[in-house]
């Protein structure tokens, strides 16, 4: 009977595979769009560890300068001698014409046991030695090798693939040259198996600090909001997803009332029917879980270039550009398809559970009834009220997406109570029969349509608040840019004696020549760096202050005080009248504190002789030049003549600002595309939803053709009713949308980069969102539609000899 029952129960789908269709769909959407997301964040936490794990950053403290300058060599001799096993490391940034490159050089003979090294040497014919010795070795991707055997003058490079992406290794000689940084060390890895009886670091090198091993922390916690905003969009479409999941299960099981009915009557025990239902469900959660992990995979796969250039451009992370597949995101996907699947037939299963044996089937045995409806507005309500807790009692990233959850989903769940009340005003609004009927309609059709309507909201919601996120994030960001970027040139140095010969010769050809010096102090909690700058009238007039005390300028190039950025204002409460600790020994009072978009770290701003009064050694190798637009391509000419400057160290304000522009549009290319996948989905809930009901639609559709409507007119009604209710839930979209810009810029974003953006307000793109909107609904409503317009009458005559 068992057997009996299961091919009773599978051939409602083959009765009805636009349901099948329809439910195996919105599995694979709600699981493929979360297996993307967690495929690109997988991805990327693979690269940092890679990257981490080359020069044992994974597992070795490390020692470096208090003042976050380069470590000398005579302190690395001294501390090898009096028995200290440590290695060089030499970590920077190249760029090679257009592309920037991560050089990572390492004392090989102090600390050779590195996976790119060993792999590299195995899989070719070269020797360790050969590594040591002129020209040397350097180790890279083979993406990244092609790039560095093209540039002339490079050392022979070796493929391997234990690299990550823009990520090269060498011996610290070889970097020294290539980065022409002579002498200098960045910091020092501390070896395993340290002898007994070895000096205290205090004794041998009084001016270097212990940091304990981190591995990947720092770039974690830089880039753990850009993550978490990627999971978030995940989870959203998720349960998008799960609304179509939801609605065809829901009227499946009202379909099947009658076939559940007769088993039931036949002897079959509820346990074991319901034990049936189950497995059923297990199948084709399988089943559209493995389909949403294929497009998960595409889906990853197209975006992850995009993510890669983000995280490399904001962060400096190293991201590759190719997806693996990991067992991590795709049994994520697979669980996350089941627990779904379940979770949105919870409802269903219980009321499968308690159904009589001898209820008649119905078409409102399964809708929302009145205290349903009372039900689910206090769920609304007490969604936002646990939100608003949330963020009084906590803090961070966390508070701030539990606000935001807490917000939509109670939204979410107050938009049906919402539109019958706006529906039962229309009523006492309507004249006529037709009118009367239609609102009369459309109230009736309500819980049958929420579902798709609350993943409309959603959809919309989102797509207006990230919108208006990203476009006050690009028009503030265009003007901070323009107030930061006022130098027509910068310029910048081999070392320092070629940066006193560059400032000497540009002094008089230019209005004026302002030097760029800053120092790293390094800290076990964040890292600082301090600017120093000259009296000049461009800080004064154009540098972007949110809030100042008196005379600001004034007392900041004298020396009497310091200006910060807005990320270390916020994360350490230093605001106007507030004291500083740039380094040990040195604060200074705040008088001042301005923005600085799209830096992850700490900035401070000095007069540049208290900066080399406390660090005489800062590089002078960087300029700002000023001077009229017209004669700045003759300089950059002049420059790279006479001084054989390459075209990357001579860049035009123009160019700076249109790089950074670019990588400003690069950083929100996923989340675009996840609002119009969103978007889709919530499309393809409604469309679904109106096709699985049309047919339930006739026992109130056949009497008012009957009464004289034309099937043509009651095809318009059906296309008029979307409309109408889309229209009602865009309107409704409008304000949970600037509710969410509001939070994603004053919330979230403070919680997550350390600034707050201000928040600007565009009708245009909301009025073209409310148009694709109406679009998405018209296209969802067109086919139901011309089904009922070719609907033969003799259809509708049945309804009449049916047993409803």
């Amino acid at each position: 009977m068992i057997r009996a029952a299961a091919s009773a129960l599978w051939s409602h789908w083959r009765r009805h595979p636009v349901q099948l269709v329809t439910l195996l769909a919105g599995i694979a959407l709600a699981a493929g769009l979360w297996s993307a997301v967690q495929a690109i964040n997988a991805e990327a936490r693979a690269s940092y560890a890679k990257a981490a794990a080359q020069i044992g950053a994974d597992r070795l403290d490390r020692l470096s300068r208090t003042d976050g300058g380069p470590i000398s060599v005579e302190d690395y001799v001294t501390l090898r001698r009096s028995g200290w096993q440590v290695a060089a490391v030499l970590q920077d940034r190249l760029r090679l014409n257009d592309t920037v490159v991560t050089v990572t050089g390492i004392d090989l003979v102090a600390w050779s046991d590195l996976p790119a090294i060993t792999e590299g040497i195995a899989t070719t014919a070269i020797t360790p030695a050969e590594a040591l010795t002129a020209p040397g070795l350097v180790f890279a991707r083979p993406e990244t090798a092609q790039t560095l055997r093209d540039h002339p003058g490079f050392p022979p490079v070796v493929n391997t693939d234990a690299l990550p992406l823009g990520r090269v290794l060498t011996d610290i000689g070889v970097a020294e040259k290539l980065l022409n940084r002579p002498g200098q060390i960045t910091h020092l890895l501390v070896l395993p198996d340290q002898p007994f009886g070895a000096p205290d670091l205090a004794e041998v090198a009084p001016d270097l600090t212990w940091h304990a091993a981190r591995g990947t922390q720092d770039i974690a916690r830089l880039t753990n909001s850009f993550h978490l905003n990627l999971t978030a969009f995940g989870l959203l479409s998720f349960v998008v997803g799960l609304f179509i999941v939801h609605g065809t299960i829901g009227l499946a099981f009202e379909q099947r009332r009658p076939m559940i009915r007769t088993l039931r009557a036949l002897g079959l025990p509820l346990s074991v029917l319901t034990r049936l239902v189950l497995l059923e469900l297990l199948a084709l959660a399988l089943a559209g879980g493995l389909v949403g992990l294929l497009l998960g995979y595409l889906v990853a796969a197209s975006l992850l270039p995009d993510v890669a250039v983000t995280l490399r451009g904001l962060y400096g992370a190293p991201v590759e550009d190719s997806l693996a597949l990991r067992p991590a995101w795709l049994a994520s996907g697979l669980a996350m398809a089941v627990a779904g699947t379940l979770l949105a037939s919870a409802q269903a299963l219980w009321r499968f559970s308690n159904l009589p044996i001898l209820a008649a089937p119905g078409q409102h045995g399964w809708s929302a009834r009145p205290r349903a409806m009372k039900t689910q507005s206090l769920a609304g309500l007490s969604a936002i009220l646990i939100g608003l807790a949330a963020f009084a009692l906590f803090d961070g990233l966390v508070a701030g997406f539990a606000l935001m959850a807490g917000c939509l989903l109670g939204a979410t769940l107050l938009l049906p109570p919402v539109l019958a009340v706006g529906l039962m005003a229309a009523d006492r609004l309507a004249h006529g029969p037709v009118a009367e009927w239609f609102v009369a309609d459309m109230r009736a059709q309500l819980p049958s349509l929420s579902l798709a309507l609350m993943a409309l909201l959603l959809a919309l919601a989102a797509n207006i608040g990230v919108g208006t996120m990203v476009a006050s994030f690009r028009l503030t960001f265009d003007g901070w840019l323009d107030q930061r970027l006022t130098s027509t040139l910068y310029v910048t140095a081999r070392d320092d004696a070629q940066g006193a010969a560059l400032a000497k010769w540009m002094a008089p050809r230019a209005d004026a020549v302002l030097p760029i010096r800053s120092v790293e102090i390094s800290s076990d909690a964040h890292p600082l760096f301090v600017y120093g700058i000259v009296d000049h009238d461009s800080y004064r007039e154009h540098w972007p202050l949110i809030a100042a005390g008196a005379d600001v300028w004034d007392r900041v190039t004298t020396g009497q005080a310091a200006l910060v950025n807005e990320q270390m204002a916020r994360r350490d409460g230093l605001w106007p009248g507030s004291v500083v600790t740039l380094a040990p020994g040195w604060e200074l009072p705040v008088a001042g504190v301005y923005s600085d978009y799209g830096n992850p770290t700490g900035q401070a701003i000095v007069a540049l002789d208290l900066l080399l009064m406390h660090f005489p050694n800062v590089p002078n190798t960087r300029f700002g030049v000023h001077l009229p637009m017209d004669r700045a391509a003759q300089l950059a000419e002049d420059l790279g003549r006479d001084f054989g400057l390459p075209p990357d160290a001579v860049i035009l304000q123009g160019a700076l600002k249109a790089q950074s522009r670019a990588i400003f549009e690069k950083t929100f290319v996923v989340t675009g595309a996840l609002n119009v996948l969103t978007l889709g989905v919530a499309g393809f809930a409604i469309l679904t939803s109106l096709l699985t009901l049309w047919t339930q639609r006739l026992p109130q559709l056949a009497p008012v053709w009957a009464l004289g409507l034309t099937r043509a007119q009651l095809a318009r009604l059906e296309l008029w009713r979307a409309l109408a209710l889309a229209t009602m839930t865009a309107v409704l979209a409008l304000p949970l949308g600037l509710l969410l810009a509001w939070l994603l810029l004053a919330v979230v974003n403070v919680a997550a980069f350390g600034w707050r953006l201000p928040m600007h307000l565009f009708p245009y793109d909301w009025l073209r969102l409310f148009t694709l909107a109406l679009i998405t609904a018209g296209l969802a409503a067109t086919l139901p539609a011309l089904r009922l317009r070719r609907l033969p009458p003799a259809h509708l005559l049945k309804v009449f000899a049916n047993e409803r």
